[in-house]
């Protein structure tokens, strides 16, 4: 049984649409067009039907419903195959449509805008697009839907080969139609949830979680050269985070490199003050603060000038022509910061591999999750803001902080206790990081046995050769079970400590404190970092 050929398109994007248009038509296929679009063709000279005519009903309230019809979706649906349908086409007026050329409204576009508006937003929620086509892919045996304007050059080249789409082509399309779809749905509901909670409204009583990505990086390798990888980005990934990073210079970011600058990137959001940070393998190597980004990073590379080669530095200010000479002397993967001198820039991009980053350092958010993935499954957790860590004032110990020794610590040592927690809730567990007020020196990391995590910070701090006193600091993300790990910080000449306390046995350990002169502060929060 043969049939005249129907085409529907619909697109906001017009990219490459003449040429579609001129393929079907040399194969006989008649066009079906709504709105814009069939006056873009037209205009082009096309011979094309408005849907309405087709239909018999017309465009109506500003152009939200005009595809939302038995006839269109009658057309995309049936079955030619099936006596039933064919007859039930035949009664209603139904003419089979066997092509579908539609894009939906620029929703992703629309709420990327700075000034935009939730009414906006909802007036780009197409709703007959993803419709047609879903009701397009669903029958892909007979029907060729294409969405995408990449996809036009195959699709015309199917056209000029075989006069029609092979089986294989359709079931290609139509998997294309369903991620599209699901993409798109998926993104409207994330930025609804967020006008929801910017509102100030109810949780959402729901037990699905629903994620999308786009901008799809594929990367040299993953995490080890035998591994494939891709980066994916948030739509509206935040300024200050890795995927809202601008790079100016350097090679393309590689897996770890990725993730090796996130983990910096939320380390130096830590300080108001000025910073650096130093990470190799997702752990800081060296963290420190001072009058200017400049002093700041002399003592970052001085708390362990070792291990930062071959890592990332990040900065909370610019890069100045100083500090730039002073990294140029490194090898680095990767600097971060906020902006770089014209003058750091000539210094720095002499290096072509080196990547140069500009996060957005100020703009932070209290409200974001974080996410693993597991075999088989998702975790997702608040981010570890801990408002219990002062950022601004160190005036006043926080009220969640405890003094639990009979020595008080002095301002300058709760300054620097707040300082090495603030660095310590980003060393994998279990950490210890030993230090002053305004470096670290020491950072034990990762380690299965909490004492050898200890043992490790504090050689490292002894052997520093920056370290001109026998008294350290020392922050700890777990609480202490026995007193063997003070025991031994005593040794090292650690004179306060900070850690979360809550175990059975704390009194063990404030004795211990207590019988050697130290100070103790627990906080009651824990840092856990696996």
């Amino acid at each position: 049984m043969t049939y005249k050929k129907y085409a529907l398109l619909s697109v906001s994007d017009k990219t490459g649409l003449e040429q579609v248009a001129s393929a079907l038509v040399e194969q006989g296929v008649q066009l079906l067009s709504t709105g814009g679009t069939f006056e873009y063709l037209e205009k082009a000279g096309f011979a094309v039907d408005t849907v309405d005519s087709y239909t018999g009903f017309p465009e109506m309230m500003d152009g939200r419903v005009k595809t939302l019809h038995p006839k269109v979706h009658g057309g995309l649906l049936a079955n030619m195959d099936n006596a039933l349908h064919h007859h039930q086409m035949s009664e209603q007026g139904i003419t089979a449509i066997d092509y579908v050329i539609v894009n939906l409204y620029p929703f992703k576009e629309t709420i990327l805008k700075a000034d935009v508006t939730l009414e906006d937003a909802i007036e780009n929620i197409d709703i007959g697009g993803p419709t047609m086509l879903r009701s397009s892919a669903k029958n892909y045996r007979r029907v060729s839907v294409v969405t995408d304007p990449a996809d036009y050059p195959a699709f015309i080249s199917q056209l000029n080969d075989h006069g029609a789409t092979t089986p294989a082509y359709r079931f290609y399309l139509a998997t294309k139609v369903f991620e599209l779809t699901s993409h798109y749905d998926t993104l409207i509901s994330q930025y609804m949830a967020q006008q929801r909670e910017a509102l100030g409204e109810m949780e959402q009583p729901w037990n699905h979680v629903t994620k999308t990505y786009g901008e799809e990086t594929v990367l040299r390798y993953g995490e080890n050269g035998h591994q494939k990888a891709s980066f994916y980005k948030e739509v509206k990934a935040p300024m200050a985070s890795i995927a809202g990073a601008k790079q100016l210079h350097g090679k393309e970011l590689s897996f770890n490199n990725i993730k090796d600058a996130d983990a910096a990137i939320k380390i130096i959001q830590e300080f108001s003050e000025p910073a650096a940070v130093a990470v190799k393998h997702m752990n800081p190597c060296g963290v420190a603060i001072g009058s200017s980004v400049e002093e700041a990073f002399d003592r970052c590379y001085s708390a362990d000038s070792i291990s930062i080669f071959g890592g990332i530095v990040a900065v909370n200010d610019a890069v100045t022509r100083e500090l730039a000479e002073k990294l140029h002397g490194i090898f680095l993967e990767i600097i971060i910061a906020p902006a770089f001198d014209e003058d750091a820039l000539t210094i720095l991009t002499k290096k072509k591999n080196l990547r140069l980053l500009i996060v957005d350092m100020a703009e932070q958010t209290k409200d974001e999750k974080e996410s693993v993935t597991v075999s088989g499954g998702l975790l997702i957790q608040d981010v570890d803001h801990s408002d219990e860590l002062v950022r601004d004032s160190f005036d006043e110990i926080p009220e969640a902080w405890e003094i639990v020794t009979q020595r008080q610590p002095s301002k300058a040592e709760e300054k620097g206790l707040n300082f090495l927690m603030k660095v310590a809730k980003h060393v994998k567990s279990n950490a210890i990081v030993i230090g002053n007020a305004f470096m670290t020196l020491g950072i034990g990391a990762g380690q299965m046995n909490r004492v050898g995590a200890a043992e490790i910070a504090l050689k490292q701090a002894k052997e520093n050769p920056l370290t001109k006193t026998d008294e350290f600091l020392m922050a700890s993300d777990a609480f202490f079970p026995m007193d063997d790990t003070v025991t031994l910080a005593h040794e090292y000449g650690v004179k306060a400590i900070i850690q979360p306390g809550g175990s059975i046995r704390d009194k063990d350990s404030v004795v211990a404190c207590d019988e050697r002169g130290m100070a103790m502060i627990q906080t009651g929060i824990r840092h856990f970092r696996h």
